[in-house]
């Protein structure tokens, strides 16, 4: 099979949480051009990026930026990457809708998972334990809570465990206790999002497609496609199209912000702070 813009065989190595997005894309891109044949498996971040560096992949998928190590590897390594932003997304943290307690800032979220705030009472609340969930370990939604709102350090306190954002969801319904956090297309599946403050007293914002795309609201990541510039063409061909117009109204569909068109909203304010 000929590479070109628009037919061949690539390899893409693709976070799990971008895999339903990538899929729909492919599967979008394959109706278009039908000599094309894109194979995608799953793998953290890191795992994608290696992958990419080794000539194992053609295209890697990421829910980040290049981290310092990987872009030193690349230079030493006089390795060419180009890499393009293709969607934003926020981590949105949810709590059982009976909850009381509307709003919250970096700060006390830091405190309930270090396990220094335990009672819903400190936070607003009814007088009753908060049960904090948290998924797997290797998934880049972890390292991206434990980079951004941990500092850093590893999760202190006792959690209940769960393997993806639905799960995080279904519990959170069940039990009026839990909190946790999910991607921003499961903010809106049952479970009710809390205002985040990127400090206490500066302004709470609720998590949605307007203040994720002006980057208003605290704990918002991108996801990236990285390739090789001298790589396969169609992996280039598969680019153009993911950030196309077409592409990324599909990318808007699955519920995340598009970042390579322009986008409209009605003005809003964000809500003071109080809790």
């Amino acid at each position: 099979m000929e590479d070109t813009l628009t037919s061949g065989r690539i390899t893409v190595v693709c976070a799990p949480e971008a895999r339903p997005l990538i899929d729909r894309l492919n599967a979008a891109f394959a109706a278009l051009y039908p000599e094309t044949d894109i194979q995608v498996r799953n793998g953290p971040s890191r795992e994608a990026v290696a992958a990419l560096f080794g000539a194992r992949s053609d295209l890697a998928v990421i829910m980040r930026e290049l981290e310092p190590d990987e872009r030193g590897a690349a230079v030493r390594g006089r390795l060419e990457l180009e890499g393009y932003r293709f969607a934003r997304d926020a981590i949105v943290v949810i709590v059982n809708p009976g909850n009381r307690v509307e709003n919250l800032a970096l700060d006390d979220l830091r405190r309930v998972y270090q396990g220094k705030v335990t009672r819903w009472d400190e936070l607003g609340g009814s007088n009753r334990p908060i049960v904090p969930v948290i998924q797997q370990p290797v998934l880049d939604i972890m390292a991206f809570f434990i980079q951004q709102v941990m500092g850093g350090q590893a999760i202190e306190t006792k959690a209940v465990y769960r393997d993806s954002d639905s799960a995080v969801v279904a519990t959170v319904m069940r039990d009026p206790d839990a909190i946790g956090f999910v991607s921003l297309g499961w903010a809106d599946r049952g479970a009710k999002a809390l205002r985040l403050s990127s400090l206490t007293g500066l302004p709470y914002w609720k998590p949605d497609a307007e203040t994720v795309y002006r980057e208003n609201y605290p704990l918002t990541r991108f996801l990236n496609l990285y390739v090789r510039p001298s790589g396969a063409r169609l992996a280039h061909g598969f680019i153009t199209f993911v950030t196309s117009r077409e592409g990324q109204k599909i990318v808007h569909e699955a519920g995340w912000v598009p970042t390579a068109v322009p986008v409209r909203f009605v003005r809003r304010s964000p809500l003071r702070s109080s809790h």
